[in-house]
């Protein structure tokens, strides 16, 4: 067994390099360019919805208010005559980006932790390279794509879009696990 507290350096390195490669992939690469598309006479939608001051977060359309609902004809009829969708609310005006980038920092500091733990509870100090990178590698992955797929199944929210944040999270394993088999300590 390898402690966490010998594991602070390879947890904090890689959540700055996995920031780090983020960072490049969104900012510098059209990888993410299409995620999501832009709705057809977006003015007009944004204007029939703005009188209803629609206050930040998640919200269905239509919505039933139980199963009993579900089964009614005035909402099958709703959902026959559409549109049916599923939409976040974000807060009115500029995103700023420092509280989401401060919590993406620590998230990935969080998802080094249980990778370390993970691979601490396994493995002794000075176990191999390869070793190591494989416990952290598996965790880190699951940390940052498992749940993804779930938008997907049961959200409808684009494949395309889910299978390249997968691919990010695959190459976010691996430079966690590059880092941790670096540093793992001997």
């Amino acid at each position: 067994m390898t402690g966490l507290t010998l594991l602070w350096l390879p947890v904090l390195l890689s959540a700055v390099l996995v920031f780090a490669v983020s960072s490049v992939i969104h900012m510098f690469t059209p990888w993410h360019a299409g995620d999501f598309r832009k709705v057809a006479d977006e003015d007009k939608v944004a204007e029939a919805l703005r009188p209803f001051a629609i206050p930040p977060g998640d919200y269905q359309l239509p919505r039933p208010s139980g199963m009993g609902d579900m089964r009614s004809s005035e909402f099958q009829e709703k959902l026959r005559k559409g549109p049916h969708l599923m939409m976040t609310v974000l807060p009115n005006g500029m995103m700023g980006m420092g509280k989401s980038l401060l919590l993406w920092l620590v998230y990935l500091a969080v998802v080094g932790v249980f990778a370390g733990y993970v691979a601490g509870r396994a493995l002794p100090p000075g176990s191999p390279y390869l070793a190591v990178f494989r416990f952290v590698g598996v965790t880190a992955f699951l940390a940052y794509s498992g749940a993804l797929w779930q938008q997907s199944i049961w959200f409808r929210r684009s494949w395309t879009t889910t299978l390249r944040s997968t691919l990010d999270g695959l190459l976010y394993g691996l430079v966690t696990a590059g880092v941790f088999g670096w540093l793992w300590p001997r």
